[in-house]
């Protein structure tokens, strides 16, 4: 049950913001094996204003967190970074340099499902 936060630069189409997450979604079918109703995913937009990078990156510039249950490898989890960073690249043309990836794990008493502490 990974969940994904995306935060942009507001401004983009409605068919880019669907293809980012698509992105997102089939690497992790892919790498981590989740199945595929397991979508749990938003896109924050941010005033370009108030969204501050490094020198040197574009308007397509994201930052990306997963967050998600302790126990993948560390294999799975550098498939899953280079996996997100391929599709992008492939189907919107995102530079590899304005894609950044960070992954969370917090610990199972952490999550609460269904009214129901996990762990």
């Amino acid at each position: 049950m990974p969940l994904i936060r995306v935060e942009m630069t507001e401004g983009k189409s409605k068919e880019y913001k669907k293809t980012v997450l698509d992105c997102i979604h089939d690497s992790l079918l892919d790498t981590l094996n989740i199945e595929d109703w397991d979508r749990f995913q938003r896109i924050i937009e941010i005033k370009k204003d108030d969204f501050e990078k490094p020198k040197g990156k574009s308007d397509d510039f994201m930052i990306i967190e997963v967050t998600m249950f302790k126990g993948r490898s560390k294999d799975q989890k550098r498939a899953l970074i280079e996996g997100i960073t391929a599709m992008l690249n492939k189907r919107l043309q995102i530079a590899p340099t304005d894609v950044f990836i960070v992954i969370h794990e917090p610990p199972d008493e952490n999550w609460g499902l269904a009214g129901k502490q996990r762990g």
